[in-house]
């Protein structure tokens, strides 16, 4: 459970409606497709050091990453464009 003001947050990025193609680029940008913190640190072919994702810890991993989805959908059903250069 989110504290208020977060649930807040979480709901009005539930609730965002992509409206245009600019504003589903924009989000396409924005939104990683998978996360960039996550890291392999290896040396003379030897893993020394994992770094899981950590993207998992955000408040609001599950709302981006519809949101991301729903930018998508938008850019490949409403505009026919073609979204493989997002993937």
């Amino acid at each position: 459970m989110l504290p208020p003001i977060l649930d807040t947050i979480a709901s009005k990025l539930d609730a965002l409606e992509i409206q245009s193609s600019n504003m589903a680029h924009f989000f396409c940008r924005l939104i990683p497709a998978q996360c960039p913190f996550e890291r392999t640190i290896s040396c003379f072919g030897r893993t020394l050091l994992y770094i899981p994702p950590l993207c998992k810890l955000n408040p609001f991993y599950e709302q981006l990453v519809s949101l991301r989805f729903r930018a998508l959908c938008y850019l490949a059903d409403s505009c026919g464009e073609d979204i493989t250069t997002y993937c």
